[in-house]
């Protein structure tokens, strides 16, 4: 059962959760993405902070980027598609294809600045688990 901040993204900021069966539709009706993968906030109590930093997020960035909560028992088949090994964590994707990742708590201005570099990035094939990703000058975007 999620946290009642992470619910709230779903009933108070309308934000879709979304399963494997219904992904693949969602991203196809959307040029830029970002999937929130909460995790267990018992287990990984920062994702209840990032529940309330993301909708200002998507705010700060609107009409850039929409904005899905990952349904928990979804978490791990996704989790091995995209590569990611900490929680919470963002994935960025474009018409589907992958763009990078954020991984944990991040401050503000660090995640306005990773989001404009990943948004800017072209799509790329996501990293194995634990394998950094680097755009073509070499720079971690993962």
């Amino acid at each position: 059962m999620p946290s009642p901040l992470i619910q709230a993204l779903v009933e108070r900021h309308a934000l879709p959760r979304l399963d494997l069966a219904g992904l693949d539709d969602f991203l196809a009706g959307h040029e830029n993405v970002v999937l929130f993968f909460a995790g267990n906030p018992a287990q990984h109590p920062e994702s209840n902070d990032l529940a309330v930093i993301l909708p200002e997020l998507l705010k700060q960035l609107a009409g850039r980027l929409q904005g899905a909560l990952v349904d928990a028992a979804s978490e791990t088949a996704l989790q091995a598609r995209y590569g990611f090994s900490q929680w919470p964590s963002l994935v960025f994707l474009r018409r589907g294809e992958y763009l990078g990742t954020i991984e944990r708590l991040q401050d503000w201005s660090g995640y306005l600045e990773r989001i404009d570099k990943i948004l800017g990035a072209a799509p790329s094939r996501p990293p194995s688990i634990n394998v950094p990703v680097v755009d073509a000058a070499g720079e971690q975007l993962h």
